[in-house]
């Protein structure tokens, strides 16, 4: 029997299994990651907040980069200074404290914002659609009706 006491966020995150789960504006694109390693399936009260992040990071950037054409290659950008505008289309969460967003820049760019829920400051804009001959994307309305499928 241990004598150690913990508290009730510590002992809930210690129980917590890693989960992954994203929606995508386009199903058929979906470019997200499909499954968490076998290792990383099972809960460990020695990582620390730091490790969880730093291990799911790799996962992130692994898949990103399994999309890129040979003439690309992955950067960082990091927010709070001029990073720009995303046009949200698809969003996840990472158990236990990582949300990420998918999207795209004005320029067409693909963009990836991967977040601790510690930083979680989000500004929702209104812009332009990306093409004026299709209807506007509605990425809330997905989100939305996959959580009460839940």
């Amino acid at each position: 029997m241990s004598d150690e006491i913990s508290t009730s966020a510590e002992a809930a995150e210690a129980a917590v299994l890693p989960c992954v789960h994203e929606v995508h504006s386009d199903p058929d694109a979906c470019a997200g990651l499909r499954k968490v390693p076998e290792k990383l399936q099972k809960p460990d009260a020695a990582k620390s907040p730091a490790r969880w992040a730093y291990e799911r990071l790799i996962l992130y950037i692994q898949n990103f980069e399994q999309q890129l054409d040979a003439e690309h290659e992955v950067a960082m950008g990091f927010t709070g200074g001029n990073a720009g505008v995303l046009r949200i289309e698809g969003m996840g969460y990472f158990d236990p404290d990582i949300i990420t967003y998918y999207g795209s820049e004005p320029d067409g760019s693909r963009t990836q914002l991967v977040q601790h829920v510690s930083q979680l400051n989000v500004m929702l804009r209104a812009v332009p659609k990306a093409r004026e001959e299709e209807p506007a994307n509605r990425i809330g309305f997905r989100l939305a009706s996959d959580l009460q499928q839940e």
